[in-house]
């Protein structure tokens, strides 16, 4: 499933050469050679003048064995009876030994062998930090990042297990018992197509293109016609991405912060998404704030508090019912001040009031796209995706009157029909970012449309 954030290229990243092998002695020593600097003319000049006029000052060597001056007795405190006890006392003889005694030692010592070469041992880092990973090779890192990807990909496949007993199970039924395609069998397939939330419109659209792919016989048994329907429901969620923003690399990397407001219902999860969200993008070495924007409701800043306290951010807050846009103004400043790469921005869920939901979330977007440039960079819905096409009536409200760019599908491990992401993808046309699929913190996955639909078909 790749990387969770893929904002910052890969040769962006400082390198410190921890696990690249040693260079030879004699290149290491040319670019010595290459780096030193020679003074200027004027410099080397002078300094020769210098050192003709002034002559070197002559240091007389001084004897190691001579014993040092005595000092007085009222600063030692040795009283006169004691000072010639001390004196009258022999001296350890610091005598060094003639020449010819220290050869006839070193040739009466026994000759050692020469030993063998060790062989070069792998290059590792100099730092045994296991956290860090510093200790362990390229390889072993990237096997460890392949490892832990492949887990999240399995984990997104057990969380649609669910949608894909209830789409699969339907599907099946229709095809049980089934040797040749009929009206009969594809208007029962209909049905359970609507049935698993893929909408009305959705289904009809798809199935007209397999009853045209029928009478032309390009199919002729089930197995085609499964294929048939894995493949539109694909090519909606692809063409979906074309629109609105399907990746943070679209915005370049100068520009920072990438500031993300979060759009949303109250109840479908969004503070819990914007928790997650901050953990998978810090989890990545990114820096991330968040903005406790949604000044309306008591409980938004306490709980974005908790998530903030758990995953470790920054969390920028006003006390109820401070203008929103006065919160991310200072939130904007704060992270232009610690240069931060992420700013995710909560915003109030209310419906009920839209004209007020709408001046409100304008006069954010233009204190946002003022103090950094492009911003907001992304505005994401969280829809739940049990709630079906309830979900997708309120994405159209908040398509009028936020300008979302992507959504994030919560909930999907719950007992959700799953149709629904196609059918927000093809009336909405909005790219499906990112997907909830627990309650734990790291919980939160980018959306794969070839394993969604390869998992529905399982």
């Amino acid at each position: 499933m790749g990387l969770f954030w893929r904002r910052k290229k890969e040769d962006q990243y400082v390198t410190l050469g921890l696990n690249e092998p040693a260079r030879p002695v004699e290149q290491r020593e040319g670019e010595t050679d290459k780096q030193s600097l020679e003074p200027p003319a004027a410099t080397t000049e002078a300094t020769t003048s210098t050192n003709a006029a002034v002559a070197p000052v002559a240091l007389e060597p001084v004897p190691t064995g001579a014993s040092p001056a005595p000092q007085p007795a009222t600063e030692t405190g040795i009283t006169d009876t004691r000072k010639a006890e001390v004196i009258e006392q022999p001296r350890p003889s610091t005598q060094t030994p003639p020449p010819s005694a220290r050869e006839n030692s070193a040739a009466s010592a026994p000759s050692r062998a020469p030993q063998p070469p060790r062989p070069n041992a792998p290059q590792r880092s100099s730092f045994s930090s296991s956290i860090l990973g510093l200790d362990r090779s390229t390889e072993e890192l990237q096997a460890e990042i392949d490892a832990l990807e492949q887990t999240y990909a399995v984990r997104f496949s057990r969380a649609i297990a669910a949608t894909r007993e209830s789409l699969s199970e339907k599907i099946d039924t229709v095809f049980q018992g089934r040797k040749q395609i009929d009206a009969e069998l594809l208007d029962e397939l209909e049905e359970a197509l609507i049935a698993a939330d893929i909408g009305v419109t959705t289904t009809l659209e798809i199935l007209d293109k397999v009853r045209r792919a029928v009478s032309r016989k390009e199919i002729a048994d089930i197995e085609a016609l499964k294929h048939a329907l894995k493949s539109e429901l694909l090519t909606i969620l692809r063409e979906s991405e074309k629109k609105g923003v399907a990746s943070e690399e679209s915005v370049s990397a100068d520009i920072a912060p990438y500031v993300i407001m979060v759009v949303g219902v109250n109840g479908v999860g969004k503070t819990t998404t914007i928790g997650k969200l901050a953990q998978r993008i810090k989890m990545e070495g990114n820096d991330v704030l968040v903005c406790a924007a949604d000044t309306f409701r008591a409980a938004a800043t306490d709980q974005l508090a908790i998530w903030a306290e758990r995953t470790g951010v920054a969390l920028i807050q006003q006390k109820q019912g401070t203008d929103p846009a006065a919160v991310l103004f200072d939130a904007l400043k704060a992270a232009k001040a610690r240069k931060s790469d992420v700013l995710i921005v909560d915003t109030a869920g209310r419906l009920h009031n839209k004209a007020n939901l709408m001046a409100e979330l304008e006069k954010m977007k233009r204190v946002a796209a003022r103090e950094v440039e492009g911003a907001p960079h992304e505005t994401l819905l969280v829809v739940d995706a049990v709630t079906g096409q309830n979900g997708l009536e309120q994405a159209r409200q908040f398509l009028k009157i936020a300008g979302v760019t992507g959504i994030v599908l919560t909930k999907l491990d719950g007992t959700a029909k799953g149709g629904i992401a196609v059918a927000i993808a093809k009336e909405l046309s909005l790219p499906i970012r990112f997907a909830g699929i627990g309650e734990k913190v790291d919980d939160l996955v980018v959306f794969d449309a070839e394993q969604y639909v390869n998992g529905l078909f399982a």
